[in-house]
């Protein structure tokens, strides 16, 4: 019961923040997306419905990376220099419902820091 309402009030945190985040081509939105396995992140351009760039940490370049603090760093590095690659250099971040704290604060910060602008 308590894990259902837990889900729950994440779900209408995602909603919230979903209806006033919104990518364009210029500043898509960076979303991020856990799974007890890896992290996935795109850069999405909700315009016409595209994700530009894409990164995970089960991609082959980050084989062994666990969905830790130390993970979400080393998939911000990766993610910004791909985003660089592809023209991005501004985003919108969508954080999907969860707190700013712990592996979407490494992970936000990394690539803050390879400079890509929130």
């Amino acid at each position: 019961m308590k894990l259902s309402k837990k889900r729950e009030l994440r779900q209408k945190r995602r909603w919230r923040i979903r209806k006033k985040v919104h990518g364009t081509a210029e500043r898509p939105r960076l979303t991020i997306c856990f799974t007890n396995k890896n992290i996935h992140v795109q850069c999405i351009d909700d315009s016409v419905a595209r994700t530009l760039v894409a990164s995970s940490t089960n991609a082959n370049d980050m084989v062994g990376v666990l969905p830790n603090l130390d993970g979400s760093a080393k998939l911000g590095k990766v993610f910004a220099e791909r985003a660089k690659t592809a023209g991005v250099t501004t985003v919108v971040f969508d954080r999907a419902g969860r707190k700013y704290h712990g592996c979407v604060k490494a992970f936000a910060e990394a690539v803050r820091d390879a400079g890509i602008e929130f």
